[in-house]
């Protein structure tokens, strides 16, 4: 059964590993993990699989390259602009 982690507390599921951490260790730590967005959800593995490194040093290693590789509506309110046009 998929374990659903918000944006938010993704943080505190990347404690789980040690790092350093292949990426394969990645994979079968979080191979369970549903990511949920703002508008929508991804598993995490598929978030990882756009990932160039095949280690991560640490946990915010790790967490900046699953941040860099969200999608767009991953983030943010649906329906919301950064500003007045």
């Amino acid at each position: 059964m998929a374990r659903e982690v918000k944006l938010n507390h993704l943080s505190a599921e990347l404690e789980a590993l040690s790092y350093p951490a292949s990426h394969e260790d990645a994979q079968a730590t979080f191979e369970d993990v549903v990511l949920r967005y703002a508008d929508g959800e991804e598993p995490f593995v598929d978030v990882l699989e756009r990932s160039q490194e095949d280690v991560f040093v640490s946990r915010d290693d790790l967490e900046s390259e699953i941040y860099n590789n969200l999608p767009t509506e991953a983030v943010g309110e649906p329906g919301q602009s950064e500003g007045e046009g």
